[in-house]
Order: C-alpha cells, then structure tokens, then sequence
C-alpha cells in the first residue's frame, strides 16, 4: 500500500496547477460521501459550516487553541508508535 501511494503522491505532484485542484477537488467530493454530488452544492454545505462556526466563536461556545499547541499535539499524535 505504501508503495502506491508514493507513487499516487509522485504523480499528482507532476500534474498542473488545474490538474492538482480538479484532483482535490474530486478527493473532498469522495470524503463527503457523495460522488454525485455538484461543487456548488458541496461549497454551500461548506458555507453554512464555515458560518456555523463563526457563530459559535462569536458567542464564546467554541474552545479556540493557539495553533501551535495544535501542532505540538499533532506531533505527538504522529510520533507515536503505531
């Protein structure tokens, strides 16, 4: 498996700048879950998250953690045996 995704990585690194966002673009539609599913319609599902969020933040609901303490704990996460 290893093996072909270095070489997925190796390819797509090769493709254009058009060629890399169609290819991400098409990786997010695959995590949503729908295949099928438009581009507008996944960027207004997007929106109303993104607003969802931004609201929750102004309210004082969110918990905001400094960005590096973020990456320290990523970097835990990651450096862990697995």
């Amino acid at each position: 498996m290893a093996v072909v995704f270095a070489d997925v990585i190796e390819q797509a690194l090769k493709l254009t700048t058009e060629d890399k966002l169609a290819l991400i673009e098409n990786l997010l539609i695959s995590l949503d879950g729908d295949p099928d599913a438009e581009p507008a319609a996944l960027a207004s599902g997007w929106d109303e998250e993104i607003a969802h969020r931004i609201a929750a933040i102004d309210k004082g609901e969110a918990e905001m953690i400094d960005g590096e303490e973020v990456f320290a704990r990523l970097r835990a996460i990651l450096a862990r045996p697995r």
